[in-house]
């Protein structure tokens, strides 16, 4: 597993509405930026899975970049969803970590780096 391959994880678990995919992906205590703010912890990052998923649609991520140090990978995509009729966008900021099995989970994900969607 590379670094880059989350996004396609990412991709592949909101698609099929599996919300336990997607919080699989994130070390125990990593933080996600959720619309109330960054939250901690596998339970506050289900929340936030599920809240996006409620929403219903599709996504879509091309990665950025993803650049590994030793165990450790910052990464960007460009993601959009479609919800309806409504699409929205945004770039990432993510920091991940190798695992000792060799796959990758996130410890930070901001899925708005720029503050677009915000307000």
């Amino acid at each position: 597993m590379e670094p880059a391959d989350l996004h396609s994880a990412v991709q592949a678990a909101f698609n099929n509405a599996d919300v336990e995919a997607l919080v699989s992906l994130y070390e125990a205590d990593a933080w996600i930026f959720g619309p109330e703010g960054p939250v901690q912890g596998i339970e506050a990052i289900r929340a936030v899975w599920a809240g996006f998923i409620a929403m219903g649609g599709q996504i879509e991520m091309v990665t950025q970049y993803a650049v590994a140090h030793g165990d450790m990978a910052m990464l960007s995509n460009r993601w959009t969803a479609s919800i309806g009729a409504d699409e929205m966008s945004a770039n990432t900021a993510e920091l991940a970590r190798r695992q000792s099995d060799g796959t990758w989970k996130y410890v930070f994900d901001n899925p708005d780096a720029a503050g677009l969607l915000a307000g």
